[in-house]
């Protein structure tokens, strides 16, 4: 009984690390799926307006 009472403080400490460390990864994790995704966003409305009459871009090389 006295083993448990030794080792239970670390491995309860070491728990609550590991929790913590696993939210904040996937706080991380999700963050950058949203940042991909704004990024996508963006370049798909910026790639659209591009295309569009009156940019001031020309079509491309006329062959």
């Amino acid at each position: 009984m006295e083993y448990i009472a030794v080792l239970l403080p670390s491995v309860v400490v070491g728990l609550l690390f590991w929790f913590a460390m696993k939210s904040i990864f996937n706080a991380d994790k999700s963050e950058r799926q949203a940042e991909a995704r704004a990024q996508a966003e963006a370049d798909n409305k910026a790639r659209a307006g591009d295309s569009g009459p009156g940019t001031g871009h020309s079509p491309g090389p006329v062959k």
